[in-house]
């Protein structure tokens, strides 16, 4: 019985991976090469972007931060909410700025202490941690946009089910639909994530230059991709992702969000992901990811640090591999992304800022 890897090489022959890195070939020409035929596997994106029209949706004192919900236009007819949190005690001038990027499950309010309804949550976070709480809770100004398919963005026959499924989601027919007309739900949803910089960098509370990005699991894939082809991010976290494709999103049934057609006859998932280079990027790998591998999760990590020596910053990819599942581990990534993007130990009152919470 053939092995996945041999069957797919069989199919694909001397097509398949035109585009992954090889060292005897300058980084740049490769990356350029590469960034081009991401954008095209994708689906590409719109020439002229439309105006973002930002609406105020909710403004909701939460004590250490303020949080507001806001909608905005990505696609001509097609709007998209964001949470946006701002810390309470921030440095003199505007702050570093991370898109928290929320993998499957009830949506962007998941990532933010909140219900599926919206009220305020108590107990166990599940797999995000509440993790745009916690960039807030260490000074980032945080924007957390609700990814197509999920939460207020589900099709109007997965909402009339919401309270039965909260995470009931529309990533299946959504994905279907684009890719009948040449588009892909990954192209979708970077191209929002960019548009979601955009809306970051008009606000003044946040420093457009000093821009990171989180996301795990689906979001991981948005959040790697969106840093490789936008490079106003100046940094990346990736959890419970990075692997390869092979081990990961075709070993086992997979939401069709995760297929991106003709990808493995360009590159495999480290390759795309080493577009980020030279830029920041940290990942995320629990030990007992049932989804994403540690194995293979090892593997890229090791074809990364390939790509960055070539990129010239050898040190420029870092890696938390802790003691855990398919979940967001938090506190080292935490310390690097205030590393990356050069926020203050202390406030402007002189405390401590980025202090462990205390998990409810």
């Amino acid at each position: 019985m053939d092995s996945l890897e041999t069957y797919m090489s069989r199919l694909t022959g001397s097509a398949a991976r035109r585009s992954a890195f090889r060292a005897d070939r300058p980084f740049g020409e490769w990356r350029e090469t590469l960034v081009r035929r991401l954008r095209e596997r994708l689906g590409g994106f719109p020439d002229t972007p439309a105006d973002l029209r930002p609406a105020l949706l909710e403004d909701t004192d939460c004590g250490e931060y303020r949080r507001q919900r806001i909608e905005i236009t990505t696609y001509d007819g097609l709007r998209m909410p964001v949470y946006m949190l701002f810390p309470r005690r921030l440095p003199p001038g505007p702050a570093p700025a991370v898109l928290a990027i929320h993998g499957h499950g009830y949506g962007s309010r998941e990532i933010v202490g909140l219900h599926p309804d919206g009220s305020e949550r108590r107990g166990d976070p599940g797999l995000h941690r509440d993790f745009a709480v916690s960039l807030a809770r260490r000074g980032f100004v945080v924007a957390a946009p609700e990814l197509l398919g999920f939460g207020d963005r589900r099709l109007a026959e997965d909402l009339a089910l919401a309270e039965e499924e909260p995470g009931r989601n529309s990533c299946f027919r959504l994905s279907s639909a684009l890719l009948t007309i040449g588009q892909t739900m990954a192209g979708y949803r970077i191209y929002e994530t960019m548009r979601a910089v955009d809306y970051v960098q008009s606000r003044e509370e946040a420093d457009g230059g000093r821009i990171g990005i989180m996301g795990i699991s689906g979001g991981g894939l948005v959040a790697g991709f969106t840093a490789a082809l936008d490079e106003r991010i100046r940094c990346a976290v990736v959890s419970g992702y990075a692997n390869t494709f092979v081990a990961s999103i075709l070993a086992r049934q997979h939401c069709l969000d995760n297929y991106i057609p003709g990808i493995l006859l360009e590159a495999e998932m480290p390759d795309l992901l080493g577009l980020i280079a030279p830029r920041g990027l940290f990942l995320e790998c629990g030990v007992r990811d049932h989804l994403f591998g540690p194995a293979a999760a090892r593997e890229a990590l090791e074809r990364l640090r390939e790509i960055y020596r070539a990129a010239g910053r050898p040190g420029g990819v870092e890696a938390d591999v802790f003691d855990g599942g398919h979940e967001i581990h938090g506190e080292p990534a935490f310390a690097w992304l205030r590393r990356q993007l050069e926020l203050p130990d202390r406030d402007p009152h002189g405390e401590e800022v980025g202090k462990k919470e205390t998990r409810s």
